[in-house]
């Protein structure tokens, strides 16, 4: 959820269209024409969709307004007087204007988290250009994924509370709030004056935002008369309406909020006043015109004894460094691997409420299994039973026939997403562009070979780029005959992929959680500018397992720079893949643009690389997110699958 003001009107997900405007206008959107309630036409999870660029746009006069910033944070340092090393959340933070605005003071240990993938990135892209320590995650407010006692304090400004439909909602997010806080950790909340809105709201009003845009708003109680029910219809001048949205507000008086933070188990409850927005444009507040700010207390928490008898045991599988690993350089662990093994231990050791133990010598594994079932596994082995990657669903499906609990996708996941072509074609009946292609299988005559160039060869089943060299791609008949004559040596009996190779720009997508719950990292893009000319741009073998090579030392990955649409149909289409997969916890997403700039997918990595340097924690470390709290995510992404597991 965001920061919101008015929240502002968002195109609905079934009746707009995409936008591809110079002037960053939306598309024309579909009106419902006059309503006679509006109660009827409100979406149960409006603020799903709801926080996007037409926000800022539409409430920009209040949100995007440094002086109500710097006083709402004047009242924060007040009201919470924090030290500068507290460990603080801004919670429903949207762009980020407070939490930056307190990292402009001094403090440094600032957690922003929103449900709004949009405002979340922009949160960060400013963080990033000021050089302001501050991160952020996208999430939900009613189920934090933070460590317990892990806050001294936690704010949430701008009227973000009270969305939910149901109240029972509203005080789902306070628990989690307490969940957080250590004893005696303090909760700031500004929020509407429910007992004056529900007399003083403007049943309608209007305004221009810009030289080119209106916005429209209705209001009108609930049916119960607990909520104000909103409807804004923006309207651009040359193209028509671009939005019509309905959005709420549940209104509590100052007995009905104190009342509920007291049973939500918070103490010394203390109203501060009301805070004064201004709006740049001396226009319609909405619901930021009047609002109460108060403080309540994390009552003292058990001794840390306590918070100890919770800690949750984890058995990490990994892959047998004893054992032979032909997908390694030279076939074998190498020490570069033990110390990715040793940073991981080293990470996962610095998190709170967790034991964990390893397993890592496969010919004890279906004993050690058998005999001490572990209560939860952090399932790491993606190198697959023995080490051989055609055995990475063997480890799920032998924890699903002893029903323990792990981390990742399942056998039937893993088994599909082995196979480039299927993937593919999953992609195909989802109507997200794939490269052309055709399939060689072993026995095929050369006179069914496809004759466009340039083409990239790589065999249909495997990982960890094996089978794709620098030579994959080729221009002529002559180069393709004699890497499928490689690749048959190499990989005998394995179908082949000839595809088209695209030269346009290559990025992946990383998505933390499980449909519903997802985190989008942020989009990494492969950096081939100082890469030989001489040399093909891809990521190949090479890139991975030869230190020599000029693909190890000349590829980097940087943070893309992307405009709205296509970010949003990256991690959109990516969104799709991993529920249609069935893909658990994590998974990465990897996409080429060809010639004319269509992104198409490359392919879809359940279970992806953990390691310290991999894509997966580059992407994380991007966003601000350390390596040990990307390893939380995905622990704790697992255990909400699991009832009995979840926090």
């Amino acid at each position: 959820m965001a920061t919101a003001s008015r929240p502002a009107a968002a195109e609905q997900a079934s009746a707009s269209s995409p936008r591809r405007d110079n002037s960053n206008a939306p598309a024309p959107s579909r009106t419902l024409g006059p309503v006679s309630d509006l109660e009827r036409h409100l979406p149960t999870e409006w603020w799903r969709t709801l926080f996007n660029s037409v926000y800022l746009r539409t409430d920009g006069d209040v949100v995007e307004n440094q002086e109500n910033t710097a006083r709402d944070i004047d009242l924060v340092l007040a009201a919470v007087q924090p030290a500068e090393d507290d460990r603080i959340l801004d919670l429903c933070c949207g762009q980020g204007r407070h939490s930056l605005e307190l990292a402009r003071r001094g403090y440094t240990d600032i957690i922003g988290i929103d449900r709004s993938r949009y405002l979340v990135r922009l949160a960060r892209k400013r963080a990033k250009g000021e050089g302001l320590p501050v991160r952020y995650s996208e999430g939900d407010a009613r189920k934090i994924r933070l460590p317990e006692s892990s806050r001294d304090a936690v704010i949430v400004m701008g009227n973000s509370f009270g969305y939910f439909e149901r109240e029972d909602d509203d005080e789902a997010v306070l628990r989690s709030i307490l969940r957080v806080l250590r004893g005696g950790g303090t909760l700031l909340l500004d929020v509407v004056d429910g007992e004056w809105m529900a007399k003083n709201f403007e049943a309608r009003s209007w305004e221009w935002i810009d030289q080119a845009h209106f916005v429209a708003r209705e209001r009108a109680l609930a049916e119960d008369g607990r909520r104000i029910i909103s409807r804004e219809v923006v309207t651009n001048a040359n193209r028509g309406i671009i939005a019509d949205q309905f959005y709420a507000e549940r209104l509590y008086t100052r007995d009905e909020i104190a009342g509920l933070l007291a049973r939500s188990g918070f103490v010394d409850i203390h109203f501060h006043g009301t805070v004064r927005s201004d709006s740049t444009r001396g226009q319609d507040l909405g619901m930021m015109a009047h609002r109460m700010v108060l403080t309540a207390r994390a009552p003292q928490k058990a001794h840390v004894a306590a918070v100890a008898a919770k800690t949750q045991s984890v058995t990490v599988l990994l892959g047998d460094p004893r054992l032979p690993d032909l997908v390694k350089r030279n076939g074998t662990f190498n020490q570069e691997d033990l110390d990715t093994i040793n940073r991981l231990k080293e990470a996962l050791e610095g998190l709170d409420g967790f034991r964990f133990s390893y397993i890592d010598h496969h010919k004890q594994l279906m004993r050690k299994l058998l005999d001490a079932p572990p209560a939860f596994v952090f399932n790491l082995c993606d190198e697959g039973y023995r080490n051989d990657a055609t055995l990475e669903l063997h480890v799920p499906a032998l924890l699903e026939l002893l029903e323990i609990p792990y981390t990742g996708s399942g056998p039937a996941c893993l088994a599909l997403c082995y196979d480039k072509a299927l993937v593919r074609a999953c992609a195909m009946s989802l109507d997200i562009p794939v490269p052309e292609e055709t399939m060689f299988a072993p026995g095929d005559q050369a006179g069914h070979l496809p004759g466009d160039f340039p083409a990239l060869l790589k065999p249909s089943l495997g990982d960890s780029s094996i089978g794709i060299t620098q030579y994959a791609v080729v221009h002529n008949a002559g180069e393709l005959v004699a890497y499928l004559d490689y690749l048959a040596g190499t990989l005998p009996g394995v179908p082949v992929l000839i595809q088209e190779f695209l030269s346009g720009r290559e990025f992946s997508v990383g998505l933390v959680g499980n449909p519903g719950k997802f985190e989008a990292l942020p989009i990494l893009e492969v950096d081939y500018s100082k890469l030989p000319e001489s040399l093909p741009k891809l990521l190949s073998y090479e890139s991975k397992w030869h230190p020599e090579s000029p693909y190890w030392t000349e590829i980097s990955y940087k943070e893309a720079e992307l405009d709205d649409d296509t970010n949003r149909a990256l991690v959109q289409n990516s969104e799709r893949l991993f529920q249609a997969l069935g893909c658990r916890d994590y998974a990465r997403f990897d996409f080429r643009m060809d010639s004319r700039g269509v992104a198409k997918l490359l392919e879809v990595n359940p279970n992806p690389g953990w390691c310290w340097d991999g894509k997966f924690n580059l992407m994380a470390s991007m966003g601000g997110i350390g390596y040990p709290e990307l390893l939380r995510k995905i622990v704790d992404a697992a255990r909400e699958r699991y009832p009995n597991l979840a926090a």
